[in-house]
């Protein structure tokens, strides 16, 4: 769940609502005053930073700062804009595009940007089998350094997302090691890494950043603090300015610590992954059981206090390209048993492998439960992310370890058209090679022809084929969501923290009069808040009128 924030009120120094250790300044239409530091409460945690690749929340989220691609997207909208590259791609012919690199632009250890570091940083993105990203860039067939500051991009067929699919490819130095950026990247940014330690990670300007998002604070502070608790302390103390992943449970209490507390309606979502190596798994109507088993508006409304919405689609409903599925899932025990039966299985026996994010693992239980009531007895196992990929799903084994998988994920964090979002979990890569081995099914290999033609066409004929996609997917089920999570983050409106931009997007709280935090925090405020496919979502029981600006 990677979202970036923004808004025209901005402040200096750092604090809360205790003694005044700091100021405010900002000007009646919001104009910025810099200085000061961020500091923010983030929920995940890892000891990889190596950009490409990196399916890390926390990693995808603070490279946002100091890694850029040629292109960047406004989390907002989804729309590309000039990063590391002069201007838009020239289009040579419908499979050849050249990019030429920004005037002056530099890492921040101060040496020059060049096309061959581009071309190095293309080639550790999608040079190892399996690589995570190689799906959502496999219509490039070659990159080439035409010369220091041009790159040439030759696509194996036309595209017509390349600017999109380019903010992929994040530029590092062509001399660094992977050892070195797995540890403490490099990179172009308006921000560059200070220190990164197991529990907090320290941000400062990039004085060598050339682009047109500067950093606006003198320093960034990230605090790693996964347990809700602890993390809701942080907040409601005002140690931070902006909390992400707020449980339901203490959005009143931060309120009434003087936070805004913010849900915006999302794409992240959890999901039931299986492996369709080992039986009775191999079976759809096996997979189709666990979904019809599962009462998923129990789950929403017992353990997510409301804050998600059921799944008709692979896609939420406020996706500008949803589709109803052919096949939606609502409880249905009866349901269950017959398509077991049809399976000829009577019970089933398994380990439900979940990781260890406490909103997960609060669904755990009401999901054995109902699965109990079909046959179906699991017992579950839970360990750290890394861990259960590592151990259970991408192993050197054949046949991997594990039997079902309840996990998050939210591949928005790398754009928001239908093919990228498809490809994270669907597409050539280690998804459908190890984890749920889906890759070679005569279904796969169906949907994946459906995909290779949207992407060559545009407007209803790419609908038509993207929706023929979903109902697929929603049958087959390898890897499907159980419902579609909103968003909730917590901020300071006003306080004396120095919020930096980058990335921006305004959160409103009507569409009259927007309300600030200019936030350079790539995965804290909630996304999309007034983008097309996304808009703000009041709390339950709460008025959506503007709040009053509070000034300490």
């Amino acid at each position: 769940a990677v979202a970036a924030a923004a808004a025209g009120l901005t402040l200096a120094g750092c604090g809360g609502g205790g003694g005044d250790t700091g100021s405010t300044t900002t000007t009646d239409n919001g104009a910025v005053a810099q200085g000061g530091t961020l500091t923010a409460a983030v929920a995940y945690e890892t000891n990889n930073y190596l950009p490409p690749n990196n399916s890390s929340a926390l990693a995808v989220g603070a490279d946002w700062h100091v890694v850029e691609g040629l292109y960047e997207l406004d989390m907002a909208t989804y729309k590309p804009y000039a990063a590391l590259a002069a201007g838009d791609p020239v289009e040579v012919s419908e499979t050849e595009y050249e990019v030429t690199l920004r005037d002056g632009a530099k890492f921040s250890d101060g040496t020059d940007v060049k096309a061959s570091d581009v071309v190095a940083s293309y080639e550790r993105t999608v040079g190892a089998e399996g690589a995570l990203y190689l799906s959502m860039l496999d219509f490039i067939d070659s990159v080439e350094a035409k010369d220091d500051t041009t790159v040439t991009f030759k696509l194996a067929h036309p595209f017509s997302l390349v600017k999109e699919r380019l903010a992929l490819i994040k530029v590092v130095p062509e001399s660094a090691t992977d050892a070195d950026l797995t540890k403490q990247p490099v990179g172009s940014g308006p921000w560059m890494y200070q220190s990164i330690s197991e529990s907090a990670i320290e941000f400062v300007p990039n004085e060598h950043y050339t682009g047109s998002k500067p950093a606006k604070a003198d320093t960034m502070h990230w605090d790693i603090i996964k347990d809700d608790t602890a993390r809701t302390t942080a907040m409601q103390s005002a140690t931070v300015a902006v909390m992400e992943n707020v449980p339901a449970t203490v959005a009143d209490q931060l309120t009434g610590a003087g936070a805004a507390v913010e849900s915006v309606q999302g794409f992240n979502l959890p999901f039931l992954m299986f492996n369709t190596k080992k039986a009775p798994f191999d079976d759809a109507r096996v997979r189709q059981a666990f979904f019809y088993a599962i009462d998923v508006n129990k789950l929403i409304s017992n353990a997510m206090s409301g804050l998600a919405a059921p799944v008709k689609s692979f896609l939420p409903e406020d996706h500008a390209n949803f589709h109803e599925a052919s096949t939606v899932y609502e409880q249905n025990a009866d349901m269950a048993k017959r398509l077991l039966e049809e399976a000829g299985v009577t019970t089933i026996d398994c380990t439900l492998d979940t990781t260890d994010a406490s909103w997960i693992k609060d669904l755990s239980p009401s999901i054995k439960e109902d699965l109990g009531k079909v046959g179906i007895n699991v017992t579950i196992q839970e360990q750290a992310s890394a861990a259960l990929y590592s151990n259970r799903c991408d192993t050197d084994e054949e046949v991997q370890p594990f039997d079902v998988v309840l996990a998050p994920g939210d591949p928005t964090v790398f754009g928001n058209d239908p093919d990228l979002l498809m490809n994270w979990w669907y597409g050539d890569n280690s998804w459908t090679q190890k984890r749920s081995s889906w890759k070679g099914s005569a279904e796969y290999e169906q949907l994946h022809e459906l995909m290779s033609q949207a992407v060559e066409t545009t407007g209803s004929e790419q609908q038509e084929l993207w929706n023929r996609c979903f109902d697929i997917i929603a049958e087959q089920v390898p890897l499907y969501p159980l419902f579609h999570r909103q968003m909730t983050t917590a901020y300071y409106e006003s306080s004396r923290c120095a919020i930096p931009e980058h990335r921006t997007h305004v959160l409103r709280y009507n569409r009259k009069r927007p309300v600030s935090l200019r936030c350079g925090a790539g995965r804290f405020l909630a996304r999309r808040a007034e983008s097309p496919r996304g808009r703000r979502v009041p709390r339950k029981g709460r008025s959506p009128r503007t709040r009053e600006r509070r000034t300490w």
